[in-house]
């Protein structure tokens, strides 16, 4: 079996991925992805909102956006409504995600579908093609965009430790909405339950942990949550579609080492207590793409610490922050209605230094 010598592996196609894989190409560097979806960005695990800055950040294609959304309402357990202004927009997430690789490719990198990573070897990695041919690929830097579960990050021992079920389904709206709406209720243990707006239809969806599910199933209370919006007068008609995923809620972890590096939901960086993960994941696969483009011109693995010290800064106040609300909010979930205003996005006192 010949070896195949690239600059650059990235595992997976999703934002960081093809965000890492645009950066370094751009920068001249030989890159390849392997992703092992036929087609990237399905099926769709996303509730599908962006925020305004991310659309001028990557401008992407008419057809990967639904609708703008002007803002959030956060409905408390005893019927209470918190608005928040959060510009945004709901997107077509798959359409999305194939936006971004198609800028990476039409930068230079070579996309591969249905191409699994199976093992690190000493100085490369076997992966199986589409038509199940084992390859070796070596690569000066590997970046591991593979998601919750990520294989790269095994090989490094940085992985997600804490991972919460959501599930979600896609359903007819009564009206047009141009706000999203969460709701904390006390049987979404540690979660939330959502409703997305895009444009005739909505996502509604709730995150629990694992821990909370015993009992009773997380799709049982997704369908009690859906009853509650229809007799509300929101949503309308059956589920159209049904869709499931994990979501990393871990605090900040290292992300580097040797000449490896992880991005977006591989490397933790969804925020732990919203589950936003879309624009950290664009922002730091470009990062780590640039990073590893410089490596490989200077022939120095070192040079990827940049790109832990650059994310870092970006990022680890606002994780280290909501990581420490989730135990907060996790420990007092008894006295929900109470907690929330320490531990929710929504509210002042979340930003507060203590908590």
């Amino acid at each position: 079996m010949m070896a195949e010598r690239w600059d650059i592996l990235v595992v997976g196609a999703g934002p960081a991925g093809a965000s890492a894989a645009f950066a370094a190409a751009t920068r001249g560097v030989r890159v390849v992805m392997a992703e092992q979806r036929k087609t990237v960005g399905v099926p769709v695990r996303c509730a599908e909102y962006i925020p305004a800055p991310l659309v001028g950040m990557v401008e992407p294609a008419p057809d990967c956006v639904v609708q703008r959304v002007e803002g959030m309402r956060t409905i408390l357990p005893d019927g209470t409504i918190k608005p928040m202004r959060a510009p945004g927009f709901t997107i077509r997430r798959d359409r999305f995600d194939q936006f971004l690789a198609d800028a990476a490719r039409k930068a230079g990198a070579r996309l591969m579908t249905q191409t699994r990573v199976v093992q690190k070897k000493h100085d490369g990695v076997l992966v199986k093609d589409a038509a199940g041919t084992y390859r070796i690929f070596v690569p000066k830097v590997i970046i591991g965009a593979d998601g919750p579960h990520t294989t790269v990050g095994k090989w490094i021992g940085s992985v997600n430790r804490t991972l919460m079920p959501a599930v979600q389904y896609r359903v007819a709206l009564t009206r047009p909405m141009d706000m999203t709406e969460v709701y904390f209720d006390p049987e979404i243990y540690g979660g939330y339950g959502w409703l997305f707006p895009k444009g005739k239809e909505a996502n509604v969806g709730l995150g629990i942990l694992r821990s909370a599910t015993r009992k009773d199933s997380i799709r049982k209370r997704l369908d009690r949550f859906v009853l509650r919006l229809k007799s509300e007068g929101k949503i309308q008609d059956s589920p159209l579609a049904a869709a499931a995923g994990w979501i990393p809620v871990d605090p900040p972890r290292r992300v580097v080492r040797g000449n490896i590096v992880l991005a977006g939901d591989a490397a933790g960086h969804t925020h732990p207590i919203t589950g936003a993960g879309i624009f950290h994941a664009v922002v730091c696969g470009r990062m780590a793409g640039k990073w590893a483009a410089e490596a490989v011109r200077s022939n120095d693995p070192a040079r990827l610490q940049g790109y832990e010290a650059e994310w870092r800064d970006l990022l680890e106040e606002t994780l280290q922050r909501a990581s420490a609300r989730r135990r907060l909010l996790e420990k007092n979930w008894g006295r929900l209605g109470e907690i929330l205003p320490r531990c929710w996005v929504a509210f002042k006192d979340y930003y507060e230094r203590s908590a």
